[in-house]
């Protein structure tokens, strides 16, 4: 089985966010994987990664970093392979982490979901998966029909919910 989505963060102590996207993938029987690689710890091993990336049928990378939160534009210069960076919430709300990843250069883009907002990483990457394979796609509109049969059964229970002044 080949990963068709890389899940990268720039530490482990950042897995408690980007499990969020490994369990959706998991969950949706998409094929992926999971290495902590660092832009400023380990800048080699980043650049043969991205390189080799498309090679081992890696479509859509999901990058989490916090702080300077280089990794995902790093790994956007270095490979043709779409890029989702999840700023983490490290410093500063994740303020920095959030600037750092979407103030790309030209040439260079990186989609960026909200700080800590890996399970929207791992939505967008089967809704660009999604494009190129039926399966991937029908799985994402059944997903997001899920989302929907969600909130339509709360406000349903809201409604059983009693007030003096509440008018539904």
């Amino acid at each position: 089985m080949k990963p068709l989505v890389s899940i990268i963060m720039g530490s482990t102590s950042d897995l408690p966010v980007m499990e969020k996207a490994a369990k959706l993938l998991n969950d949706m029987k998409i094929p992926f994987e999971m290495n902590a690689l660092s832009a400023h710890r380990t800048p080699d091993e980043v650049e043969v990664f991205a390189k080799g990336a498309s090679d081992r049928g890696v479509k859509v990378i999901i990058a989490g970093a916090g702080m300077a939160a280089h990794l995902p534009g790093v790994l956007a210069a270095l490979t043709p392979i779409p890029v989702i960076g999840v700023p983490i919430e490290a410093s500063l709300d994740g303020m920095d982490a959030l600037l750092a990843i979407v103030q790309m250069p030209p040439g260079i883009p990186v989609a960026t979901v909200a700080v800590n907002g890996a399970l929207n990483a791992g939505i967008l990457a089967m809704q660009m998966l999604g494009t190129g394979d039926a399966d991937i796609f029908s799985k994402t509109v059944e997903y997001k029909a899920g989302l929907k049969d969600k909130i339509v059964k709360a406000n349903k229970e809201l409604a059983q919910i009693k007030y003096e002044f509440k008018t539904n």
